[in-house]
């Protein structure tokens, strides 16, 4: 299965994320990033991303991550929103966002998003979840 029309809609309102990776001696690390969204995969880029512990630790052959895009329709009343997703992160060299150059490039598996209408109050709201097809 993708992305259901409301999930790209809310993929394509935001630019901010929260991705995790994992280092080689375990230790997992979480960082805000900018990402892309094509459809199918995401793309986390930036300046001097091969310097970076994300980079680094996908590299070093942890292709597992985690990544968020959430934010808050409203404080008052509390209206959270989110899209989860856990994937595998190659590196590749495209033309993107941040001009050409290294890039992660995440795939999908599983993801889950909570009201993304922003409407129901959070203990009213359902979890989707989507099982993605390898491409």
């Amino acid at each position: 299965m993708s992305f259901s029309e409301q999930e790209v809609a809310y993929l394509r309102s935001q630019q901010l994320a929260r991705i995790s990776t994992v280092a080689p001696d375990g230790q997992p690390d979480v960082a805000p990033v900018g990402f892309e969204f094509d459809g199918t995969h995401f793309y986390v880029g930036g300046r001097d991303p091969v310097r970076t512990r994300k980079f680094r630790n996908v590299g070093a052959g942890n292709e597992k991550v985690a990544l968020v895009i959430d934010d808050l329709k409203s404080v008052d009343p509390w209206r959270p929103r989110f899209l989860r997703v856990y994937g595998t992160a190659e590196l590749v060299e495209r033309e993107g966002q941040f001009g050409a150059g290294h890039y992660l490039r995440i795939t999908p598996t599983v993801s889950w998003s909570f009201n993304l209408d922003g409407e129901s109050p959070p203990y009213d709201a359902e979890f989707s979840r989507t099982v993605h097809e390898a491409a």
